[in-house]
């Protein structure tokens, strides 16, 4: 092998540094946050880079939707009710911002053992030693009666519940997503894996009934869907598979019906960001057609956050 000796860095060019372009400059930089200053101060003096960049532009966006008439959708998974979140999403359907509710089965559970007991999200460690785990009876059973009752006036799984709860006496129904929904007459969707859930094991459940009612559900998110393009906004909270998936297909739907959905925009909110959110909420939608962003964080940080933000400039 021929024998190598270390390169001679004398020869090496270099150019002046004010003919070089930077990616960052003082203008962007953060300031520090006063005592006394308002949230709308805090905001400004924030970075304009990265995170801090890209979380602005989502305010933005929102409002341009909000302004214009045109949906911002509220995608999560359960782990955004369980993290106590619930009155921060109702107080934007009640201001007239969030314009669609969409969840996975789980949040639909969560949803309605807060409404109905104030609480939810068992211990699954202690509760599977013994076979107790998800048998709660009154979940099953209200979920059905709801489902029932619903789909026999042509609801689907949403609304369904949504409705139910508002007709019960339940204890916490101001702090049901659901119910709010229907109160606000705004499009709520439920979608459901059958086998995923814990009323899914409970011996009345009818999978024929749940899976009709989701299905419709479906197709409603399609519709919602169809009408992004124009400044739309789709936000995805903590679904790593389910909304995902189901998103990209209504996407699909919406563009082989006819439906221009460009010029909008995706967030993805999460803890870590996983792949099929990164693919089907954040790029593969809004490759040449929109503007899709991840921002990174803890649920109960970054939503009451991004509500602040956005309600301070109504």
């Amino acid at each position: 092998m021929r024998k190598r000796t270390p390169v001679d860095l004398k020869k090496v060019r270099t150019h002046a540094i004010g003919t070089r372009e930077n990616k960052v400059g003082v203008a962007q930089f953060g300031r520090p946050s006063r005592k006394g200053e308002g949230f709308s101060s805090f905001l400004d003096s924030l970075p304009d880079i990265l995170a801090a960049q890209d979380f602005r532009a989502v305010v933005d966006a929102v409002l341009r939707a909000h302004r214009a008439g045109r949906p911002v959708v509220m995608a999560m998974g359960g782990h955004v009710i369980k993290c106590g979140l619930s009155p921060i999403v109702i107080e934007l359907m009640d201001r007239g911002v969030v314009s669609a509710v969409a969840m996975n089965g789980a949040g639909s559970i969560h949803d309605y053992e807060v409404s109905l007991i104030g609480g939810s999200s068992e211990d699954v460690g202690e509760e599977i030693r013994s076979g107790r785990f998800g048998m709660a009876r009154e979940t099953g059973e209200g979920i059905l009666t709801a489902l029932t009752q619903g789909t026999a006036k042509g609801w689907g799984y949403g609304e369904s519940l949504g409705r139910f709860i508002l007709s019960q006496n339940h204890r916490h129904k101001a702090l049901s997503i659901l119910a709010a929904a229907a109160r606000h007459g705004v499009p709520a969707t439920v979608h459901v894996s059958i086998g995923a859930d814990i009323i899914h094991m409970h011996p009345g459940m009818d999978g024929a009934l749940m899976g009709g009612a989701t299905f419709h559900d479906f197709r409603l998110l399609c519709s919602v869907v169809s009408d992004l393009g124009g400044g739309g906004v789709f936000m995805n909270v903590g679904s790593a598979v389910l909304i995902p998936e189901v998103f990209l297909k209504a996407i699909s739907v919406a563009r082989n019906l006819g439906r221009k959905v460009s010029d909008f925009v995706t967030v993805n909110f999460d803890m870590i960001q996983h792949y099929r959110p990164r693919e089907n909420v954040v790029r593969r939608p809004t490759l040449k057609r929109g503007t899709g962003y991840a921002l990174t964080g803890h649920h109960e940080i970054m939503i009451p956050l991004l509500a602040r933000a956005i309600l301070e400039r109504l």
